[in-house]
C-alpha cells in the first residue's frame, strides 16, 4: 500500500510538470519580451529570471525576478513575483501585463506588487471567453511620493487560431482580445483604456500581444 501511494505521489509530480511546460515555469531560464512602438521601433524590454520552480500538490510554482530597461537599456525598476501552473491552466502574474515604457513613468522607485493571476486554459478553443483579472500596485518615489497603478482585464475572448512569428522562433497560436482599464493615482487618478489582442501558445505561453500604440513580442529564451 506504501508502494502505491509513493508512486501515486510520484505520477502526480511528474503529470503536473508534464502539463505546465510553459517558458515562465522552467528553471533557470531568462525569457526576452521586445516593446516596439507602433512605427515597428524598439522602445524598451521586459527580462524575466525564473529563480525557482516548485512542486506542492500537483501546483506548480515559479518564482520570478522580472526587469523593465528602457529604450537605451537601462534598467528602470526590477520586481519579484510568482507563476502558477494546475493540471495544464497558466496563472500569469498581471504584472508582465504592463509594458516598459509605462514602467518609465515608476522609474527608480520603489515598486510593491501584490500578486494576481490571469489564468489561461491548457485546453484554449476558439470561441471560449476566459476569465477576467484585476490587480493594484503600490508605488513610492525617490522623494517619498506615493503613487497607485490598477488594471482590469475584462472581455477575454479567444478569436482565432494562426501562426505567429517572433524573434524568437514560429507557433500555432490562440488570438485572444481583451480590454485593460489602467488607473495610474498619483494624486489624481488618470484612467486609460486599451484594447488588447495577444497570442497565446498552450504549453508554452503568450509569445506576442499588439495594441494601437505598438507589439510585445517574444525575443529570446535562454
Amino acid at each position: 500500500m506504501r508502494l502505491i501511494f509513493l508512486l501515486a505521489i510520484l505520477y502526480i509530480g511528474v503529470n503536473a510538470y508534464a502539463q505546465c511546460g510553459y517558458y515562465y515555469m522552467q528553471n533557470n531560464k531568462t525569457i526576452t519580451m521586445g516593446s516596439f512602438d507602433k512605427s515597428g521601433k524598439e522602445n524598451g524590454r521586459f527580462v524575466y529570471k525564473v529563480l525557482d520552480v516548485s512542486n506542492s500538490g500537483g501546483v506548480v510554482t515559479s518564482k520570478i525576478k522580472s526587469e523593465a530597461f528602457d529604450k537605451k537599456g537601462k534598467s528602470i525598476v526590477a520586481m519579484q513575483g510568482n507563476m502558477q501552473c494546475k493540471n495544464g491552466v497558466l496563472m500569469l502574474d498581471m504584472k508582465t501585463l504592463v509594458t516598459s515604457s509605462q514602467m518609465q513613468q515608476f522609474k527608480d522607485a520603489d515598486v510593491d506588487g501584490k500578486i494576481s493571476y490571469l489564468e489561461y486554459p491548457g485546453d484554449i478553443k476558439v470561441g471560449q471567453t476566459l476569465p477576467d483579472g484585476k490587480f493594484d500596485m503600490d508605488v513610492t518615489m525617490q522623494k517619498g511620493m506615493r503613487a497607485k497603478l490598477s488594471m482590469e482585464v475584462t472581455n477575454r475572448k479567444v478569436l482565432d487560431k494562426e501562426r505567429v512569428t517572433t524573434k524568437a522562433g514560429s507557433w500555432d497560436a490562440y488570438k485572444i482580445s481583451y480590454n485593460a482599464k489602467m488607473v495610474i493615482t498619483m494624486g489624481i487618478s488618470i484612467p486609460v483604456n486599451v484594447d488588447m489582442t495577444e497570442w497565446f501558445v498552450p504549453g508554452f505561453g503568450v509569445v506576442k500581444s499588439s495594441s494601437k500604440s505598438g507589439t510585445q513580442e517574444l525575443l529570446s529564451i535562454e
